[in-house]
C-alpha cells in the first residue's frame, strides 16, 4: 500500500501557483498541512462531507484557477451524493482526491464502507466524471498527479493507503482566519 503522507508530497511538490486546495476533515488535512501550510490551501475542519461541494463552489468562481479537493473515504462517503451535482456540472477545473484507507480514522478507526462493498471511483463515473482511477503502488503517483493537476475535469483518484497513525500536523483552526488568508493567497493567484 502507499504511504499517505509521503504520497501527498509527491502529489503537491512543485505544486502550481493556480492550483487552489480545499481538505477534509482529519488525515487530508494533516497531510496537506504538513507539506506545505500555504495560503492557497483551505482547511475544511468541522464541515464533514463538504469538502467536495466546497470545491465544486470554488472551481466555479474561479474557472483560471485549478480547484483540487484531497479528502478521505469517510468524509467522501458522507458526501458522496454531491458526487451527482459535480457530474451534472461538469466543472472542468476540478478534481477530487480520496485518501482511502478503508478505516474511519477520527472515530477509531472501525472499517469503512470502502473496505467492504462501496467503490467510490466507480460511482463517481456512474456519476459523470470524465475520468477516475484507483492507485494502490507508488508507481502509479505519477498517472495520479497528472490526473490530479492536469487532466480536464471533474475527475477523481482513489489512493489506497493503509490505516497507520502519523503525527498530526494541526494548520490554523480558525474558520475566519483561514477563510482570510485563503481570500488573499486567492486574490494574489
Amino acid at each position: 500500500m502507499i504511504e499517505r503522507r509521503e504520497a501527498v508530497g509527491e502529489l503537491l511538490k512543485d505544486r502550481p501557483d493556480n492550483l487552489l486546495v480545499v481538505t477534509g476533515l482529519g488525515s487530508p488535512t494533516y497531510d496537506v498541512a504538513a507539506v506545505g501550510d500555504v495560503g492557497r490551501n483551505f482547511y475544511l475542519w468541522g464541515a464533514m462531507g463538504g469538502a467536495a461541494s466546497m470545491g465544486l463552489g470554488l472551481a466555479q468562481a474561479r474557472p483560471s484557477n485549478r480547484a483540487a479537493v484531497i479528502t478521505g473515504d469517510g468524509e467522501m462517503l458522507m458526501g458522496m451524493g454531491s458526487l451527482a451535482t459535480i457530474g451534472a456540472k461538469q466543472p472542468e477545473n476540478l478534481a477530487i482526491l480520496v485518501i482511502d484507507n478503508e478505516a474511519f480514522g477520527e472515530t477509531g478507526g472501525q472499517a469503512s464502507h470502502t473496505g467492504l462493498t462501496t467503490n467510490l471511483a466507480a460511482v463517481a463515473l456512474a456519476c459523470g466524471f470524465r475520468k477516475v482511477l484507483t492507485a494502490r503502488k507508488h508507481e502509479e503517483l505519477a498517472e495520479v498527479r497528472q490526473l490530479l493537476l492536469e487532466e480536464k475535469g471533474p475527475v477523481l483518484a482513489v489512493l489506497k493507503t493503509s490505516a497507520s497513525e502519523l503525527p498530526r500536523v494541526l494548520p490554523e483552526r480558525d474558520g475566519h482566519a483561514i477563510r482570510l488568508r485563503f481570500k488573499q493567497a486567492v486574490a494574489g493567484a
